[in-house]
């Protein structure tokens, strides 16, 4: 199936967006290896396996998988063809005790597992923390190198709430393969993880030349959600005031309009 639907997907993606790529000499021929991505657009999921020999499983959001309608029935039928696997984040620990499980069976396998450490996509082009809990801790346990890649423009070719994609070419840099060998067996140790994460992430900055946020970037929508929710209030609350002017006679022109209130 993954076969399958690489031809009927990705031939057609390569052909239309002509993707460049350097480093596709880091990926393994083969064995296990983790992909650690920055994520920029939904259609990373689409670019990075179609440029790849091998067969590369991201975990994915369950709502890609439930959304209903006719994108939403095509979604899930992508991402399950290609063998993707779907992750419920709304239990107490999020998707970090599913990521590393699913990851793990992934490289047990001998196969590529992707991951983006951001752990959603970033919100306005920049490069946003590293979550440790699921790249590091798979890392460490599993003793696979982590290859950094950089999604780069794929944010131009299809923006968060655009369903037409614009004809342009992203680019795909894989850098070469880090070894955390050294902290093997420290994976429940949380400056350890921290450390792991952030040298991926350094070398994905490197990598992409994007500008790097010391926040996650789940943190960061929140506030853009709350600034646009705090302009659009303001707006309509200059709005309400104007109108109100606007309505509201002054006590001088009350006064004018009254018959039989000036002198004689």
């Amino acid at each position: 199936m993954y076969g399958t639907m690489k031809v009927a997907i990705g031939g057609p993606l390569k052909v239309a967006f002509r993707p460049w790529v350097e480093g596709l000499e880091n990926i393994p021929a083969e064995g296990p290896a983790i992909l650690a991505s920055n994520h920029l657009s939904f259609s990373d999921s689409f670019f990075l396996p179609a440029v790849l020999d091998r067969k590369v499983t991201f975990i994915a959001k369950a709502e890609y998988f439930t959304t209903p309608g006719v994108k939403g029935r095509l979604t899930a039928a992508f991402f399950k063809g290609v063998g993707q696997l779907p992750v419920d984040r709304s239990g107490a620990r999020g998707a970090g005790e599913a990521a590393i499980r699913s990851g793990l069976d992934v490289l047990e396998r001998g196969e590529l597992f992707g991951i983006y450490p951001e752990g959603t996509r970033s919100p306005d082009g920049r490069l946003y923390r590293g979550k440790p809990g699921g790249l590091a801790r798979v890392a460490l346990a599993s003793g696979a190198p982590v290859i950094p890649v950089a999604m780069i423009d794929t944010e131009k070719i299809q923006p968060p709430g655009k369903v037409m994609p614009k004809l342009m070419r992203p680019g795909i840099r894989i850098g070469e393969p880090l070894d955390f060998s050294r902290y093997q067996g420290m994976e429940h140790d949380r400056f350890v993880l921290r450390a792991v994460t952030d040298e991926v992430m350094y070398e994905i900055m490197k990598l992409s030349g994007q500008e790097y946020v010391d926040i996650y970037a789940t943190a960061a929508k929140r506030q853009l959600s709350e600034a646009a929710k705090a302009e659009k209030a303001a707006k309509a609350e200059k709005a309400a005031r104007a109108a109100a002017a606007k309505t509201e006679p002054t006590a001088a022109t009350a006064g004018k309009d009254k018959p039989g209130t000036s002198a004689s």
